[in-house]
């Protein structure tokens, strides 16, 4: 069975098909700069990758583009677009309504809709991706919404709520909802799987560290509080994002500098994070390797998030009485063996302990506990494009 994903942001497609039945990617791309000057990159599995420069106004030429390089009689995967089973989107934000992913009709493209103002940058784009796919698609081929909140929402409403008056959360659903969620999902299953243990009386907080990082505690498979609220910008400090801020800042700012909501906006979340710390960058082998030159901002900035990092894992341990396993997933969670390392050193006290032989240089799935940790420490790579198109076989 074919599946399609798609995940179609502000100005780019993303895209993946795979045979579900095996689990191999057929091919995979992206057409991106759409509305500016227009860029497709394609690759089929075992063949070069092809990129050219072409005209893409708008989303709805975006997915013709990706369909046809797909049945292209030279480089193509499938004879037809007839032999995509369904289409997986990933979409951002599912409001207070979804908890698990949806087969798309009009109510579930009203929610999207809705929920415009929660996600500006990214539910407008998905909506346009999933109007494409039905225009371009033959009629009745299964759309599907995989929110990226939908994980999250089996939290109570002691994590979610904030200390408002209650009439913010009634009339504008202002409450933590958290994203990165089909990672959290996928890794904290698929550890579970890798360590042989049911996800039932198990307590876990999984990682998700990359440019955007969250964290979400775990148990019995269900997320009971994460670390990102209403938008993206809140919990640890990332790779342009504030992170968790005293809130009485933005009005002084404001009023110091004469910002504007909008200005403000932009500070927090493309301006701040590690990268206004440090002056370097927002990406951290960058910062690395500023910090082994003497860079002293890079190396507040690298202490910065793993010491941020490590008090959310504790917070979480408090929060769930105890936690059996920690995992490490995304790009600078699989990839970076030092801020692994500097997250669990302070929670020693509470049985985590890496084994540095383990640890160093690891990239794949694998435990760098020591062997006298009472806590499982693992690296999960997060393959969302999987989820999404094993969550989208399941529904239909």
């Amino acid at each position: 069975m074919n599946i399609l994903v798609i995940n179609c942001g502000s100005s780019s497609c993303k895209f993946q098909l795979f045979d579900v039945d095996n689990g191999t990617v057929l091919a995979k791309g992206n057409a991106d700069r759409i509305g500016i000057d227009g860029v497709l990159s394609y690759q089929a599995t075992g063949k070069d990758k092809i990129e050219k420069k072409i005209a893409i106004p708008n989303h709805k030429e975006a997915v013709q583009l990706v369909l046809a390089q797909l049945t292209d009689k030279d480089t193509g995967v499938i004879a037809d677009v007839s032999e995509i089973a369904a289409v997986g989107h990933r979409v951002l934000h599912g409001g207070k309504y979804y908890s698990e992913s949806v087969i798309v009709n009009d109510d579930v493209k009203k929610v999207i809709r809705d929920c415009f103002d929660l996600g500006p940058l990214h539910n407008p784009a998905n909506l346009i991706g999933i109007e494409a796919c039905e225009a371009a698609l033959p009629a009745g081929t299964p759309q599907v919404a995989v929110f990226d909140t939908a994980f999250h929402m089996t939290m109570p409403p002691k994590a979610y709520m904030y200390a408002l008056p209650y009439e913010y959360y009634e009339k504008y659903s202002i409450r933590r909802y958290g994203f990165h969620g089909t990672s959290h999902r996928y890794v904290s299953k698929r550890a579970a799987e890798f360590l042989n243990v049911p996800q039932q009386g198990l307590k876990m907080i999984t990682c998700h560290l990359g440019n955007g990082s969250s964290f979400a505690a775990v148990k019995d498979g269900k997320c009971v509080d994460t670390s990102m609220g209403l938008t993206p910008l809140a919990g640890i400090c990332m790779g342009t994002r504030t992170g968790d801020i005293d809130p009485a800042i933005v009005p002084f700012i404001q009023k110091m500098e004469g910002k504007s909501a909008e200005e403000m906006d932009t500070l927090m979340n493309k301006k701040s994070g590690v990268l206004g710390v440090s002056g370097v960058s927002s990406d951290f082998r960058d910062l690395a390797k500023a910090a082994s030159e003497g860079n002293e901002r890079a190396q507040l900035a690298l202490d910065m998030f793993s010491y941020q990092g490590s008090k959310i894992v504790g917070s979480y341990a408090a929060a769930m009485g105890g936690v059996d396993v920690i995992v490490f997933t995304a790009g600078i969670g699989e990839n970076t063996d030092t801020i692994r390392e500097a997250i669990i050193k302070p929670l020693e006290f509470m049985g985590a302990k890496i084994d540095p032989a383990k640890n160093n240089g690891t990239r794949c799935e694998a435990v760098i506990s020591a062997d006298d940790s009472k806590v499982k420490i693992v690296v999960i790579p997060t393959n969302e494009e999987l989820a999404i198109a094993q969550e989208t076989k399941a529904l239909i």
